[in-house]
């Protein structure tokens, strides 16, 4: 069963539309903008997971694999919820805040099992043993997902009418809007959490040094368990937010998404709160621009290398298409590592959350 690709949203539709509304040089600013649209949204969504797998890092120096699963079982809760409450007649704004909220608070509790059940007992082991049972969770999460929603796609439903607004010839919707301004929003929450409460304190001297954290009256264990249940609320949300601006959901939807997210946080910097924020719109940008162009770039006729018979009257030869946009993801994750290691703003070392 392959595994589930998120597009980049709107490509193909968007690069259309910019070509048969405008031509020659409008077009491509047209391209441009709508690609730039679609970056920030892919790439906030990415960036928002990231803060998942920098948090845990932070603090116990864990990849936890399973962080992607989390974000498929909030969006999978939601299906279930909006499935239920379809025909109630309740307001649509109402039953996307209780699909949220069952969403978070199921993602919240399975967050907490994980770290109570699965990393807690291997917190002295060997660092390749929590790592393989990262691993070994998210194999576990896909296949209980795909025996209680099946392993067909499903159909995520539109509760909120989507609306399109045209900014400078590109198209931006309701749905976008929506989650950029609550990824900020999040963002800006965590952040405020992190660097302005007695919580956040707490977290950043158990990620400095938890045995001195302990002996200053700070709770390691409740600290961990509080990181990966804030990291699970924030998964559950997310998911959310990329099932219903797909449209579809699947068992294997995080799987693609939990590891592009990865290479968002290794980006920014792992361990590194503003360095996953960073590196998720880095990543979605670089995405959607590659996604965009890459066609127009390696389009053989361009330089008269194609076949005369497929290049003539116009025509086209490309290697490459937007659906390549998943190989950008990992080309970047290994020019950073090639190039810069540590990441585009550093990983904490001394002040990790």
């Amino acid at each position: 069963m392959p595994a589930f690709c998120f597009p980049v949203p709107g490509t193909m539709p968007m690069l259309a539309y910019a070509r048969r509304t405008h031509g020659g040089g409008a077009g491509r600013v047209d391209i441009f903008l709508q690609q730039i649209i679609n970056g920030l949204t892919a790439g906030a969504v990415y960036a928002v997971v990231a803060l998942g797998y920098t948090m845990v890092y932070g603090i116990i120096q864990l990849i936890n694999f399973a962080h992607g699963e989390v974000v498929m079982v909030g969006a999978m809760v939601a299906l279930t919820v909006f499935s239920l409450l379809a025909g109630s007649g309740l307001p649509p704004l109402l039953i996307v805040l209780i699909a949220a909220g069952c969403s978070i608070l199921v993602c919240m509790v399975l967050g907490y099992a994980m770290e109570r059940i699965a990393y807690r007992p291997l917190r002295g082991a060997p660092r390749l043993a929590p790592l393989i049972t990262a691993i070994g969770l998210s194999i576990i999460l896909q296949h209980v997902a795909m025996m209680v929603w099946s392993r067909n796609p499903l159909a995520f439903p539109q509760i909120v009418k989507t609306e399109s607004y045209t900014i400078g010839g590109a198209i931006i919707t309701n749905v976008q809007i929506a989650i950029i301004v609550l990824c900020v929003l999040m963002m800006a929450g965590l952040a405020a959490l992190v660097y302005r409460t007695r919580l956040g304190t707490a977290m950043r001297a158990t990620a400095q040094n938890p045995q001195v954290a302990g002996l200053m009256g700070v709770d390691v264990n409740r600290i961990i368990a509080a990181t990966f249940v804030i990291g699970a609320a924030l998964a559950a949300v997310a998911g959310i937010m990329v099932a219903s601006y797909y449209g579809i959901a699947q068992y294997t939807m995080g799987e693609v998404l939990g590891l592009k997210a990865f290479c968002a946080a290794v980006l920014g910097g792992i361990g590194n709160l503003p360095g996953a924020m960073l590196g998720g719109i880095v990543l979605g940008l670089v995405e959607a621009l590659g996604a965009g162009y890459i066609g127009d770039l390696t389009d053989l006729c361009r330089y008269g290398l194609g076949p005369a018979e497929a290049c003539a009257n116009g025509g086209n030869f490309v290697l490459f298409g937007s659906n390549y946009q998943d190989v950008f993801a990992f080309i970047v994750l290994i020019l950073v590592l090639v190039f810069r290691p540590s990441g585009l703003l550093g990983e904490r070392v001394g002040d990790r959350a």
